[in-house]
């Protein structure tokens, strides 16, 4: 599993570059059974906005130019969050799909895709965030106007991958377009099953305690936009 070393990605931001050490880490056995992580929890922007492998495996050596570019954009920024609130929760380490997985190949997505739901699982902490949303709480009722597009809800929540990324971690944070926490999972508990018609109890618990049916899941899925 490869991931993101947080202290790194805030020394950059800092100015303070040691082109020796890598921002991106490739985990396994022992090391990952160790490693507390944060993973976030996000829609894609445009490929243009979002970092990608390659970007952010040479960020800390490549040209002043071109890292300043790259940390102007959103999908950047986005990253840069992340690992700041997961410092405030002493977590020094961050997954994020769009640069962790290198995608060129095609093995390492296949394992990726099959490993999603236990790294989500295993996390310390995810960190969802919702970009369209500017108040300074989740939306209690369908708004047509502002989310039409999606159901009447954040766009988040129209996600192929929602009903896992919902599911699997225990802790699930949520943050607005300026990223303020507008709450967790637990407390907005009650608002995730109105919109998803996924139970409390599973919210809270997961799978593991009593796993629906097949049917029942696959039925939380279709009601996603």
């Amino acid at each position: 599993m490869r991931l993101i070393n947080v202290k790194t990605v805030l020394q950059i931001e800092s100015g303070n570059i040691d082109p020796e050490v890598d921002v991106l880490v490739d985990l396994n056995g022992a090391e990952l059974s160790k490693a507390k992580y944060a993973i976030l929890s996000h829609c894609w922007g445009t490929v243009k906005e979002e970092v990608q492998f390659k970007e952010m495996y040479k960020l800390a050596r490549m040209e002043q130019v071109t890292r300043d570019q790259i940390m102007k954009r959103s999908g950047y920024q986005k990253i840069l969050k992340s690992c700041q609130q997961a410092s405030r929760d002493d977590l020094w380490w961050l997954w994020a799909d769009t640069c962790c997985i290198d995608k060129r190949s095609s093995s390492e997505l296949s394992e990726a895709i099959n490993s999603m739901y236990r790294w989500y699982e295993n996390s310390e902490q995810c960190y969802a965030y919702l970009h369209d949303i500017d108040q300074s709480s989740l939306p209690a009722d369908r708004d047509d106007d502002i989310f039409g597009v999606y159901n009447g809800w954040p766009k988040w929540f129209s996600r192929g991958w929602t009903l896992q990324e919902l599911v699997a971690p225990t802790v699930i944070y949520f943050f607005n377009r300026k990223w303020e926490c507008i709450g967790d999972k637990k407390n907005l508990a009650p608002t995730l099953t109105k919109i998803t018609r996924i139970p409390g109890s599973v919210l809270e618990k997961g799978l593991a305690s009593k796993r629906p049916s097949v049917a029942r899941i696959i039925s939380w899925a279709a009601y996603e936009v």
